[in-house]
């Protein structure tokens, strides 16, 4: 079982799906929740993460019992990588750590849209979709609104909403934040995009989840 499907608990997904639920009953919009282990495998961070535990390790071997001769400390460092990259691919969380903010935001931001695409949120009525996505390896949230809400809703207030959600898993109250961040969502959309008769819910109000990306 994926980290993602267990970041909620039972009790958390109802009322994150309840909110959805209360949120969509005002407004044509749609929004979603996904959950992924991580957004992507970041293959740099794990060379970069092996050729300095590698270094290390050769280093102190080298200048401890090899009298600092350079030609040991090449071949131990070459044996010492091979070693260690197949460990740290096992080690997202540690390896994740070689990578810059800014890496790790556009890894976040290009699976948030491939998702929103992969769940068929480009589709709903209006192109009223929403999605907050959540990667918990970078621990960070993106939240991703159609072109037909951008004009009433500005990517900084949905910046707004994903910062709020960051915080409160930060902070221990995920769900909470989340809940909230939908409830606020929910009205901003009844206002622009009131309900209609004959609407119908376009997509599941269950929290979708992910593994790991290649």
């Amino acid at each position: 079982m994926s980290k993602a499907s267990r970041f909620f608990s039972h009790a958390e997904k109802e009322r994150i799906e309840e909110a959805t639920r209360a949120a969509e009953s005002k407004t044509i919009g749609e929004i979603a929740v996904m959950v992924v282990d991580a957004s992507t495998r970041y293959r740099e961070a794990e060379v970069l993460g092996a050729i300095s535990l590698a270094s290390i390790a050769a280093f102190l071997v080298t200048i401890f019992f090899l009298h600092e001769s350079l030609w040991w400390y090449i071949p131990l460092a070459l044996v010492f990588f091979i070693a260690s990259w197949p460990v740290l691919k096992k080690m997202p969380s540690v390896t994740v750590h070689f990578t810059g903010g800014r890496r790790r935001q556009q890894a976040v931001r290009d699976r948030a849209i491939r998702a929103f695409y992969e769940k068929g949120l480009y589709r709903t009525k209006g192109s009223t979709g929403v999605l907050f996505f959540i990667s918990l390896l970078e621990r960070k949230v993106w939240v991703l609104a159609d072109r037909g809400i951008h004009d009433k809703m500005t990517q900084a207030k949905l910046n707004a909403f994903a910062g709020n959600v960051s915080a409160g898993i930060r902070g221990g109250q995920a769900a909470d934040a989340l809940v909230q961040a939908i409830g606020e969502t929910g009205e901003l959309l009844a206002e622009h995009f009131p309900a209609r008769d004959g609407d119908i819910n376009e997509l599941a109000d269950t929290v979708l989840t992910g593994g790991s990306e290649e």
